[in-house]
């Protein structure tokens, strides 16, 4: 299982795989959790440069766009990312 980029040692990506194993599952939900959100913050900034007089609405149907499929996002919010950008 490769975590790190080629310039990381391998002793030290072994340790880190090692104690991901060792941690409880509350420790590596807590860890995945804080993953999720800080993908949402950065798509969030990420749509507030490209869009800034987006509306709420508009943000959160460009939000699901870019979490969701396509076509769920045209058949939930009867939007067309395709059409209207992502």
């Amino acid at each position: 299982m490769k975590l790190q980029p080629d310039d990381t040692e391998p002793d030290a990506e072994r340790a880190l795989i090692e104690m991901l194993r060792r941690a409880p599952t509350w420790k590596r939900a807590e860890q995945l959790s804080g993953l999720i959100h800080a993908r949402k913050v950065l798509i969030l900034a990420d749509l507030r440069r490209r869009y800034p007089h987006a509306s709420a609405e508009e943000m959160h149907k460009r939000l699901a766009a870019r979490l969701l499929p396509r076509e769920d996002v045209i058949r939930v919010f009867d939007w067309d990312p395709e059409k209207e950008g992502y």
